[in-house]
């Protein structure tokens, strides 16, 4: 009776896995076929954009609804822009909290903070755009932007990035926004891989007489280093296709300029402004094209980034 009653759970055991690989099989085709669907009605709803202007699409600045000419330069441009002075602001400030609440905080201040900053990941971006739009942008245009021009603006060559008029808002504007809110995705991941480097290597190294600093340099980041590249990873995708904050700050202009204090646009911020104004299928067919290049963007930033860790667990030796 036992061998029966063995052999019948054996039997619900075989068809239980067999029910679960196949469910996780159906996942993983589900989530290829969203993506491969996705992918393809962007294809297809740029197609006529793609035909009337080709390549020049992406190199051309003008962006003209009523004669129907129309390039994704400037919004390119204000996207790598504002995510790269995002990330400029943003790591060394996550990288520094980090540290603190891992290495430096008291014990009783460690809770309270890295809660703080969990919140802030959690506020809306609608909310950080109203913020930079009626309290940080006047008070950006009225202190910092002066202090900029009179400082690094004087400098040679980098000058023409601070010049023009005190608006307030403009490329450096949105990616200081983009920084504020990028910084508690990227510090919360440092946090976390930080606390997972083992006591013993730490204490080892302060043993032998090593600084804090010597100590973060030299053991928890090269232990850490994958996911301290996830993080930043993380935050750079959420400052690519934010779309609230930026457009309440960047200005939304389709125009060059090398000043980061003038007015500019980027592909998400294009795409929430016009895409209820778009009345002609080329000018609709534009507006998607724009989020078929911001699509395939962040796909190139994620495969540099996989290559990228792929390189250093390489370095290691324990690629696999």
């Amino acid at each position: 009776m036992s061998k029966v009653h063995s052999a019948e759970k054996l039997k619900q055991q075989r068809l239980f896995d067999l029910i679960f690989r196949k469910t996780t099989w159906f996942f993983t085709l589900l989530v290829f076929s969203l993506l491969a669907a996705i992918i393809g009605s962007l294809l297809m709803g740029s197609l006529p954009a793609i035909k009337a202007f080709g390549f020049d699409f992406i190199v051309s600045a003008d962006w003209n609804p009523v004669t129907e000419k129309f390039g994704a330069l400037v919004p390119i441009i204000g996207t790598l822009i504002t995510s790269l002075i995002a990330l400029l602001i943003g790591i060394p400030v996550s990288f520094g909290i980090a540290l603190f609440l891992t290495e430096l905080s008291p014990p009783w201040l460690r809770r309270p903070l890295g809660t703080a900053i969990e919140l802030l990941a959690g506020i809306p971006s609608i909310i950080y755009g109203m913020w930079g739009l009626f309290v940080f942008a006047p008070l950006f245009a009225k202190t910092i932007q002066p202090g900029l021009q009179n400082t690094l603006g004087q400098i040679p060559g980098i000058g023409l990035l601070f010049e023009g008029p005190f608006m307030g808002i403009g490329i450096l504007t949105a990616g200081i926004i983009l920084a504020i809110m990028v910084i508690p995705f990227i510090a919360a991941v440092m946090r976390d891989v930080f606390e997972m480097v083992p006591p013993m290597l730490k204490e080892s190294a302060y043993a032998l007489g090593a600084t804090t600093w010597e100590v973060i340099w030299n053991v928890v980041l090269p232990y850490t280093k994958i996911g301290v590249v996830g993080g930043i990873m993380l935050g750079l995708g959420r400052a690519l296709g934010e779309t609230m904050a930026v457009t309440f700050v960047i200005g939304n202009a389709h125009q060059l300029h090398a000043s980061l204090f003038m007015p500019g646009n980027s592909i998400a911020s294009a795409l929430a402004n016009e895409f209820t104004e778009a009345d002609g299928e080329l000018y609709t067919s534009a507006l998607i094209e724009l989020g078929l290049i911001l699509f395939f963007i962040t796909f190139i930033v994620l495969a540099g980034a996989k290559i990228l860790l792929a390189q250093l667990k390489k370095r290691e030796g324990n690629v696999t």
